[in-house]
């Protein structure tokens, strides 16, 4: 936001007087100004929403620091008034804070002190598991690899979970670290330590008062029989959690995707999942196979983050891959992770309204 700017006073002069408005000069005025086409800046954009609080209905946190929220003041100033406002679609709603794979604790706590302030919940994403790479990571925001042993794993969500504290806050837990025990990219020799670590994790979590914790189950596109996860899932500690997450960093329908988290709850104790909506409003890249989760052109932002689903058994859609972070050097897009401000640009225009 630009530093508001001081008007001077201009006197009145002694014998002025205030002329009677009538209803034909107020339409006057208000055709001239429909009429001149100019616009001052920002007009015709909503009010932002006071700092962190989120789009009207959403009880989750939205952060003024976030790399949308930045590029929103930035285009404003440089004049580009009505692409910052079509950005403020990402801008104004909540996203997933993925934390940092050295010390996530502080980071962790600058978002937790203004959820606090405001009354919402903070989303936030653990991605750090050991080995946890076919490549690149969902979200992007570490390169594929993960903590170096499953000692300084637990160090790490130790930190993490001293981090929220008290803070009200929903964990998506370790995006394609069961998936890919699934379709066999985790060697053989890290399954084991990975269910351990994932089932400590979640305990751990669930320790804190406030924090919700939703295990990563994938997709329809990832995995085709949901039937396939559910042992999986079970072995990781789903019991003991408050449910999975789907659809995340995809693009998924919504029906689609409750569909297939149906099957997976009906089979593992009737639990409840959150989706993904952050890039779905367009559905997945038609004929797009192998590039298709990379960066896809023509798709469009999803359903609002909102816990108001109208499905019993989801508990929320959320934005948790960020839109406008690039998934990967693909398609003339930056490392993963980093902000693309034209990609996120795109996602917002082709947004149902």
């Amino acid at each position: 936001m630009r530093p508001a700017v001081a008007r001077r006073a201009v006197p009145r002069r002694a014998d002025s007087r205030r002329r009677p408005v009538t209803v034909l000069g107020l339409l006057l005025c208000l055709a001239a100004a429909a009429c001149s086409g100019e616009a001052a800046p920002g007009a015709g954009a909503p009010a932002a929403a006071p700092s962190g609080t989120g789009a009207v209905g959403s009880p989750y946190w939205v952060d003024p620091q976030a790399d949308a929220a930045r590029q929103v003041g930035a285009w404003e100033a440089a004049g580009r008034y009505s692409d910052a406002h079509v950005l403020r679609r990402i801008a104004e709603q909540p996203m997933a804070l993925w934390a940092p794979g050295g010390n996530p604790a502080p980071e962790i706590r600058r978002a937790g002190n203004g959820a606090r302030a405001t009354g919402r919940t903070l989303v936030l994403v653990a991605h750090n598991v050991p080995h946890r790479g076919c490549g690149l990571g969902h979200g992007g925001r570490h390169p594929a690899g993960g903590a170096r042993s499953a000692a300084a794993y637990r160090s790490w969500i130790g930190a993490f979970a001293d981090g929220i504290g008290n803070t009200k806050a929903v964990v998506v837990l370790e995006p394609d670290a069961i998936t890919h025990i699934v379709d066999g990219c985790t060697r053989p020799e890290h399954r084991a330590e990975r269910y351990r670590l994932l089932s400590e994790a979640v305990d751990r979590l669930k320790r804190n008062p406030h924090t919700r914790v939703y295990l990563d189950a994938g997709s329809p596109a990832r995995i085709p029989d949901p039937q396939d996860l559910v042992g999986p899932l079970l072995e990781a500690g789903l019991a003991r959690a408050d449910g999975f997450a789907l659809n995340v960093a995809d693009f998924q329908p919504d029906a689609a995707t409750r569909a297939y988290g149906a099957r997976i709850s009906e089979a593992a104790g009737h639990k409840h999942f959150v989706v993904d909506t952050s890039r779905n409003g367009a559905g997945p890249l038609p004929g797009g196979r192998g590039q298709d989760r990379c960066n896809p052109p023509g798709r469009a932002l999803g359903t609002a983050p909102t816990d108001r689903t109208g499905d019993p058994l989801v508990d929320a859609y959320l934005w948790i891959k960020r839109p406008g972070e690039s998934d990967g050097p693909c398609r003339g897009g930056p490392r993963a992770g980093e902000w693309w401000p034209d990609y996120a640009l795109g996602l917002a225009r082709r947004a149902r309204e």
